[in-house]
């Protein structure tokens, strides 16, 4: 298969990664001047009022049946309000993004123990060597720059929380998912997680916010580049190969938001954690580069 779809495809992980992993440094800087919650909501909200005009002008194909729809709306909900609220509420709490980013890392690990059962995918013992390395240099990262500390524990159990909920948004897009024209997609997914989080902001912060240019831009990067490109190449990408191997480019996000947090927030890596972002990068290639799934009856 040639042709511009297969382009973005093979360049879409590392579009994927850069857009996500500076997603959690530009996170950081919107919720010193809001609540998350109602970051949230207005997150939602905005991609609402952009994706609603381009819904009537485009008119993309709904989907065919009500569960169709109803499989979208739940990988919406498990991802935007689950995984994402749970994240925000976490830092609320007192975890510091380095813990979450660890703890978030270890869901190629479930995905993996999963998929078998789930979704029909082995992952090969290459696979799982990758793996380890990837788990094993995400944590390099972290704990190089002595950012892994006694936490929360109500934090951390968000945090574990959120974990589940990624991932089981992961698994069910791979098997009950089909391609949708992406404002399709979109749509209903942030409906969803506006639906949530709106009333959950109303209900729990005072939803004040402190609007500079600083959080203008944290919200544009949010919506534009964090929800709309990353979301939409993440779940392309999930229908278009292994589940696992989607899920091992994770492992870089610790990695990267580290990088992305330097100039943005003035936090320097050690040397020890540019050695865990390379090791990371091996795992990932051993998990990608070879088939690591072997489908069944093949």
């Amino acid at each position: 298969m040639s042709g511009p779809r297969s382009l973005l495809l093979r360049f879409a992980p590392v579009i994927f990664l850069i857009l996500w992993s500076a997603g959690f440094a530009v996170a950081k800087v919107a919720v010193t001047h809001a609540a998350p919650l109602t970051i949230l909501a207005l997150r939602y909200g905005l991609l609402l009022m952009i994706l609603a005009p381009l819904a009537l002008i485009l008119r993309p194909p709904m989907p065919a049946t009500w569960r169709a729809a109803a499989d979208i709306a739940i990988v919406g909900f498990l991802i935007q309000v689950v995984y994402f609220g749970l994240c925000y509420l976490a830092f609320k709490a007192g975890v510091s993004a380095a813990s979450v980013a660890i703890i978030v890392c270890l869901q190629p690990i479930l995905v993996a123990l999963a998929a078998p059962y789930a979704v029909g995918e082995r992952v090969s013992g290459r696979g799982w060597i990758g793996l380890i390395l990837g788990l094993l240099g995400a944590s390099l990262v972290i704990t190089g720059r002595s950012a892994l500390h006694i936490e929360n524990s109500g934090g951390l159990a968000l945090t574990f929380l959120a974990l589940l909920g990624i991932t089981c948004g992961t698994l069910w897009e791979k098997r009950f998912g089909v391609a949708h024209h992406p404002v399709t997609s979109n749509l209903i997914q942030y409906a969803v997680g506006a639906a949530f989080t709106l009333p959950m902001a109303l209900a729990l912060e005072p939803m004040s916010i402190a609007w500079d240019a600083g959080f203008i831009a944290a919200m544009a990067y949010l919506v534009l580049a964090n929800s709309l490109l990353a979301m939409t190449l993440l779940l392309a990408m999930i229908r278009a190969g292994e589940v696992s191997r989607v899920s091992a480019l994770f492992y870089l996000v610790p990695a990267l938001s580290a990088l992305f947090a330097w100039p943005l927030l003035g936090e320097e890596m050690p040397p020890i954690s540019w050695l865990g972002m390379a090791i990371a990068g091996l795992g990932v290639a051993m998990v990608s580069r070879k088939p690591a799934v072997t489908e069944p009856g093949a």
